[in-house]
């Protein structure tokens, strides 16, 4: 089994805190940039499996590092450097608690709830008459609240958003905007690259200057579902699964294994050849969504190159 980064414990200088998310850990230095370290852990269902993914860190990091620089256009974001194949710098941000989640395919969470006979989602009116990976007339926004580690995102519709005072009127309409232009450009790379971007989430954070800008991550598999465009028309005429480019591999094996997070449940067993299968697939992610060949980063001791990086970054 190759080498892989689960947990890190790096103490840089001037460093004020460390927070560990589901897959990231993030150093804030001297309360003015922070050092996002993108571990090989693997999460679904908002569960954090007990085995680390090889290179899986290394692919999100830099997917999402390209994606960034493909999209600074059109929404400013968080972005400094990657000194580290690992490793994002950005500025630091006070975070909106909210994921700004938009589908444009009734997939996923979304055909879950239509199959359970819901038409509305996160106060969104869902067509009647779809077919699960059926396109939406129109993308739809349908958010969810941050959860704590260990804990569900939660859906949120706009109206309860404002009416709680999560985010205010004059800054939702603004991640409403951003959150359209970043699919709008996302569709349109994916599609580049013989994909479909069929859903994704996009976090947003206030600069302390009170600008808004994208943080974490953006259209990487682990945020983001893609099918392959080619065939998809005729999967959806024969009522087929589609061809699918995202961590719902994962969920499906974890399903077929009676593990979907709720309560009492056990997360199966991985074999490391069932790990490797999912590197394997990491890859394949990287490679068609990025439309570049993956280069495997030295990964014989990862944490003493990471902190030998970011030290040399930070002087």
């Amino acid at each position: 089994m190759s080498n892989t980064i689960i947990d890190t414990n790096f103490n840089f200088p001037n460093q004020k805190s460390v927070y560990k998310g589901k897959v990231r850990e993030v150093y804030n230095i001297n309360d003015d940039v922070l050092i996002m370290v993108a571990t090989d852990r693997l999460s679904a269902f908002d569960v954090v499996m007990p085995k680390g993914i090889p290179y899986k860190g290394q692919i999100l990091n830099q997917i999402a590092t390209k994606m960034m620089k493909a999209t600074e256009d059109l929404v400013p974001n968080w972005l400094l450097a990657t000194p580290d194949p690992n490793v994002a710098v950005g500025h630091l941000c006070e975070p909106f608690k909210v994921e700004m989640v938009i589908r444009g395919y009734m997939s996923g969470h979304a055909a879950r709830e239509y199959k359970a006979g819901k038409r509305l989602l996160c106060g969104v009116e869902m067509p009647e008459g779809m077919k699960e990976n059926d396109k939406f007339p129109e993308p739809i926004i349908t958010p969810a609240t941050k959860a704590e580690k260990g804990d569900h995102d939660e859906d949120i519709s706009r109206e309860d958003i404002l009416k709680r005072g999560i985010v205010s009127e004059e800054d939702y309409i603004i991640l409403e905007d951003y959150t359209r232009k970043l699919f709008e450009r996302g569709s349109e790379i994916a599609a580049s690259r013989g994909l479909i971007l069929v859903d994704t989430k996009y976090e947003f954070g206030k600069t302390r200057d009170g600008k808004i800008v994208l943080i974490d991550e953006i259209h990487t598999p682990d945020s983001s579902r893609y099918f392959y465009a080619e065939g998809y028309e005729e999967r959806q005429e024969r009522g087929e699964a589609q061809k699918q480019l995202s961590k719902e591999f994962v969920r499906q094996w974890l399903i077929s294994n009676n593990f979907q997070g709720l309560e009492g449940q056990v997360v199966p067993e991985m074999s490391d050849e069932y790990i490797e299968s999912v590197s394997e697939r990491y890859i394949e992610l990287y490679e068609n969504i990025t439309g570049e060949t993956f280069e495997k980063a030295d990964v014989s001791n990862i944490q003493s190159r990471i902190e030998t990086n970011v030290l040399n970054y930070l002087k």
